[in-house]
């Protein structure tokens, strides 16, 4: 790839992998089988790239948003393969294909963002396969009763099937970060729509992890008329309920409630990269 290298910088959250073997594991990990492009998220230096420009891809593009890193692809890479300068995150997806396979080395510093990004394009992409911090892939793939359990974890698990891959030394990146990091990868489950109202679903859930530590009457009894009652759920916390049993109290909380049409706290107005990690769309993930 050139002896020419890159600054990695810290603001874009940039570790570039630098263990062929470990790209090749994580290229070799995407199926790529039912869409019509494969999109990755900040190349870098091309490691990862130059093994999937080699593969038979129905059509192959990535998105950068360093200049940098721009320029040294454009100066490294064969022509087949087209280069988007621009920010993932405020990229229209539709643009790129009706269906799309997404990997990458993902950025720490919008890790979760990116995720975000997936759920609101849920019904076009159809396979993810990320590199991201240990402790996000953790969140990500764990189920209810664990105590990272939280946002990420339900909505993603509701339209995609989720495995934790394989984990990946802090040695292999640089610079190397001070923390371990770990594959996943997600599969659209069939799953086209969920038995509930899917933006109370999505709403329901924000409120009951942004209180988890409280029964679930506490953080959705603004939500519901004050005569709705009771139902067992609502003595549990949102890390015991499983994807099944938020539909079942979105549902419950559609039949009664307080103001049609209601909104989440803190809804999203666009998807900003100066966010911390984990805090897309004003709430924590946990």
């Amino acid at each position: 790839m050139g002896t020419y290298k890159v600054r990695p910088k810290k603001h874009l959250g940039q570790h570039f992998l630098k263990d062929k073997r470990i790209a090749e594991a994580i290229v070799g990990s995407l199926s790529a089988e039912e869409c019509d492009t494969v999109v990755e998220v900040g190349p870098g230096m091309g490691v990862l790239t130059h093994l999937l420009a080699e593969r038979n891809l129905p059509s192959f593009r990535v998105v950068e948003i360093d200049r940098e890193s721009v320029d040294y692809l454009q100066k490294n890479l064969g022509g087949s393969t087209e280069i988007i300068e621009a920010d993932f995150l405020g990229l229209d997806l539709g643009s790129l294909g009706e269906r799309m396979a997404v990997i990458g080395n993902f950025p720490y510093n919008i890790s979760s963002q990116i995720f975000f990004k997936i759920l609101d394009n849920r019904d076009r992409v159809t396979e993810v396969v990320g590199m991201v911090q240990k402790e996000v892939a953790e969140r990500i793939c764990s189920g209810p009763a664990s105590r990272v359990y939280g946002i990420l974890s339900v909505l993603l698990g509701a339209w995609f099937d989720i495995e934790y891959l394989f984990t990946v030394s802090e040695h292999v990146f640089s610079p190397p970060p001070k923390v371990k990091s770990a594959v996943i990868r997600l599969t659209r489950n069939h799953v086209q729509k969920l038995d509930c109202d899917e933006k109370l679903f999505v709403t329901v859930v924000k409120r009951c992890f942004n209180q988890r530590r409280k029964m679930l009457r506490n953080p959705l009894k603004d939500l519901v008329n004050p005569e709705s009652g009771d139902m067992p759920l609502l003595s549990m916390r949102a890390e015991q309920l499983s994807v099944g049993q938020f539909v079942e109290l979105t549902n419950w909380v559609s039949a009664r409630l307080r103001q049609p049409g209601v909104q989440a706290v803190g809804e999203p107005t666009g998807h900003r990269r100066d966010r911390p990690e984990g805090h897309q769309y004003n709430h924590r993930d946990d």
